[in-house]
């Protein structure tokens, strides 16, 4: 989607690979500084190369996002250079393992917690006074169809998903009367490396490219946008309203 990101700031997380690396690239295309973070520094370096050849420009912030006193000083170093955030897409993640719930390791239940719930947040603790100085604050926070299917053997990756949206949720309610916006993405079955965990015996050129999903996520992060608190669903091309158990 064609949109003009002039002199915006966006911070991505998990920008050295699948859907943060393209979203990373495009939002850099479009015209905005891109504030990458990842925690391989050999991503983040092909991302600026990619970034530098497209003619945009970027800041690369190598750090693991369960190290909160990092993501605390991220929003502080924003402040100081930028003064200011305008987007931020909330993409990293990590899968955990596949199995039952009564298997799963408690190291490993943590680490999904802290990663893909504690620190986003952190995160949106870290940058909400950022995005309030936006005149067009968006923020795009990566959700899964697994926090509302449930699916057996998925626990700990469900879990935190569907608290995940219910923090975005929460966000969008406690600033629907600023110019932020907030929006949950589901963006459904996509060729990273997390599915290919998740589906080792998949054909990968079956599912979506991430490039698919980034082109989504940039129809999200524009000044147009009105809507908040809603998920937008990537295989149904649309938003939808979140729904109380039936």
């Amino acid at each position: 989607m064609s949109v003009n990101l002039q002199d915006k700031i966006a911070l991505v997380t998990g920008a050295s690979r699948g859907i943060g690396y393209f979203t990373a690239l495009e939002l850099a295309k479009a015209g905005a500084h891109v504030i990458a973070c990842a925690r391989t520094v050999g991503g983040l370096e092909e991302l600026d190369d990619a970034i530098t050849a497209a003619g945009g420009r970027a800041t690369l912030v190598p750090f693991d996002l369960a190290d909160m006193d990092a993501i605390d000083r991220l929003g502080g170093s924003i402040f100081e250079r930028w003064g200011k955030l305008d987007i931020l897409v909330a993409n990293a993640g990590v899968l955990g393992t596949i199995s039952p719930i009564g298997h799963v390791e408690a190291k490993v239940f943590e680490k999904v917690m802290t990663i893909n719930v504690t620190a986003t947040w952190r995160l949106i603790r870290s940058v909400e006074p950022l995005l309030m100085r936006s005149d067009a604050g968006r923020a795009v926070i990566l959700s899964s169809s697994t926090a509302h299917k449930c699916r057996p053997f998925w626990g700990p990756y469900s879990a935190s998903k569907a608290a995940v949206e219910a923090l975005a949720r929460t966000w969008a309610g406690e600033t629907q009367g600023t110019p932020l916006r907030i929006t949950s993405l589901d963006p459904g079955a996509t060729r990273t490396a997390m599915r290919a965990l998740a589906m080792p015996g998949e054909d990968p050129e079956t599912v979506q490219h991430p490039r698919a999903v980034a082109d989504v996520i940039m129809g999200l992060v524009g000044p147009e946008v009105t809507e908040t608190g809603k998920l937008f669903v990537v295989r149904e091309n649309k938003l939808v309203d979140y729904r109380l158990p039936e």
